[in-house]
């Protein structure tokens, strides 16, 4: 089986790639029937000589490859033939944006395995870039609560080479006495979490964070159960709010009274209700003025995320009373980080971590005859079709929907 690393061709360029050199090399260990060739790249994290100095064949040779591996979509003009790929595609969702990728695919007979469905048999997620996501989005938060107030500077976290550096430069500032709320305990929420205790900052309970005041900088880490509640006035509970989110009603209101920071990396399902609105915002006890949107769902539960930012320029100001972008230092604004695309910001880290994931679950089903479905479960399409896994994306591909 040979494996190939894939240049990355989108844009903006993304530094990022599935499996480092020494993944690679991890590769080669333990599956004696594999080969690993490494497309030429200029931008990737990890350099040419850097694959080349572990024996690793770095060749424009991809058309020799069975399985290529990138991470974000490929150009529908880059993609070859009946070979099997494996990247973002940004489809799973019927994105309109990504139709005419998906016709392609089909249409040259391409095996297209998505990294955001590789599940396990419980449908738990094995492979993503979601911790250092939540680890760059709270460090930007930070940074833009800095800018915002005029009361310290970090540099970008492009510019910093890996999370310690990250968490070395956010030890040297100096907060007021903020209270900040974080939402989501997944990988996204506890990746910001980290970067919030290794900063040393207090973390109290919901009953603490509500009700009293403190001389120091404290946070509190909520989940669904916490922001939520039944419109019946039942206790409800995650698994519940999860299976029938349509049967519940913000219970966040609560905390944006108290909140002077605000970081999201919560997951947001369809039926979800808001945490704050439009008109939750423009209400005088409103408090939030700086939001790390690190989910990013536009024009969604988070109501001052109106668009995505970039790495260039991440933050915005959102005025809760026109409803406009404005000057994010204005004090009546809210400071708005929703950078769509934050793990690019750390790309050694990321890719290290997505690699170790991709290795251990990946690429061992390709020797032992996929044994516990993970490649059959990813699997998008098929012999110019969708698989039946994926057959609710037909009307998508008939230009139906």
């Amino acid at each position: 089986m040979r494996f190939g690393i894939i240049k990355e061709r989108k844009n903006p360029p993304d530094r990022r790639v599935v499996l480092s050199p020494e993944a690679c090399q991890k590769v080669l260990w333990n599956h004696k029937k594999a080969q690993i060739i490494v497309e030429p790249s200029p931008i990737r994290t990890f350099t040419d000589a850097e694959y080349k100095a572990l024996g690793l064949e770095v060749a424009p040779k991809m058309e020799a490859c069975d399985v290529l591996i990138g991470v974000k979509e490929v150009p529908i003009e880059a993609l070859i033939p009946n070979k099997k790929y494996f990247f973002f595609s940004h489809t799973i969702k019927k994105q309109s944006y990504n139709r005419k990728l998906l016709l392609a695919i089909l249409d040259k007979h391409i095996e297209l395995y998505d990294h955001e469905v590789i599940t396990n048999q419980k449908e738990q997620r094995l492979v993503a870039f979601g911790r250092y996501a939540g680890i760059v989005g709270a460090y930007n938060g930070f940074r833009a609560y800095g800018l915002k107030y005029d009361i310290f500077q970090l540099p970008k976290a492009e510019t910093l080479t890996d999370q310690q550096a990250l968490i070395s430069a956010l030890r040297k500032i100096k907060l007021p006495s903020i209270k900040i709320v974080l939402t989501g305990r997944g990988r996204v929420g506890n990746g910001a979490r980290e970067m919030l205790d290794a900063m040393n900052l207090r973390k109290v309970n919901v009953g603490e964070y509500l009700e009293e005041e403190f001389n120091e900088p404290v946070y509190c880490q909520i989940d669904a159960s916490e922001y939520n509640k039944r419109k019946d006035g039942v206790r409800g509970n995650k698994p519940d709010f999860f299976a029938n989110p349509e049967e519940y009603k913000t219970n966040f209101t609560r905390f944006t009274k108290v909140t002077d920071f605000y970081i999201a990396g919560h997951f947001h399902g369809d039926g979800a209700p808001y945490f704050y609105t439009r008109e939750d915002a423009k209400q005088p006890d409103f408090r939030i003025k700086v939001v790390a949107d690190i989910s990013c769902d536009i024009d969604g539960p988070v109501a001052s995320t109106v668009r995505p930012s970039t790495i260039a320029d991440p933050i915005y100001g959102y005025d809760p009373q026109s409803e406009k972008e404005v000057n994010f230092k204005n004090n009546k604004t809210i400071a708005v980080m929703a950078v769509d695309n934050l793990p690019c910001e750390l790309p050694r880290d990321a890719s290290v971590g997505f690699g170790e994931a991709f290795v251990k679950y990946v690429i061992p089903a390709f020797f032992n005859k996929d044994e516990d479905g993970v490649l059959e479960r990813a699997r998008m399409t098929k012999n110019g079709k969708l698989t039946k896994r994926y057959s609710y994306l037909q009307d998508y591909v008939d230009g139906k929907e």
